[in-house]
């Protein structure tokens, strides 16, 4: 039974468009209390700050033959600091959208001033 993060998510995921849809058949889109010590590390995220997602993985512009061999891609989504920084179910709705819409374009190899220009900060 899905919670209705999940739900939420969910219809996030069904409102993409068909071939976005399509291209994102062989990554994996879970749900996850909170990010990694590890990974708020590696990125530098200062004390205090977190995140709200991270797409992990080689994004498709940078892929070679020598790739085929890796794991598949994973885009995780962070219930905990969603939840927390969105208390109202609308606000929550949207930034789940926005957090999917920015890790899927990590995934298609836009950087984070590409994001930002078109709204998924």
């Amino acid at each position: 039974m899905r919670t209705p993060f999940e739900k939420v998510l969910r219809q996030a995921i069904d409102d993409l468009p068909g071939m976005f849809r399509e291209a994102l058949r062989n990554v994996a889109i879970v749900v996850e209390n909170r990010p990694p010590d590890w990974l708020l590390e590696e990125l530098g995220i200062p004390p205090g700050e977190t995140l709200y997602g991270f797409y992990h993985g080689i994004p498709l512009p940078e892929r070679s033959v020598l790739d085929s061999g890796n794991l598949p891609d994973k885009i995780s989504v962070y219930r905990g600091p969603l939840e927390e920084d969105f208390r109202d179910p609308g606000e929550l709705a949207r930034q789940i959208r926005t957090t999917l819409l920015h890790e899927i374009g990590h995934y298609f190899g836009m950087d984070e001033e590409d994001l930002s220009r078109l709204g998924y900060e």
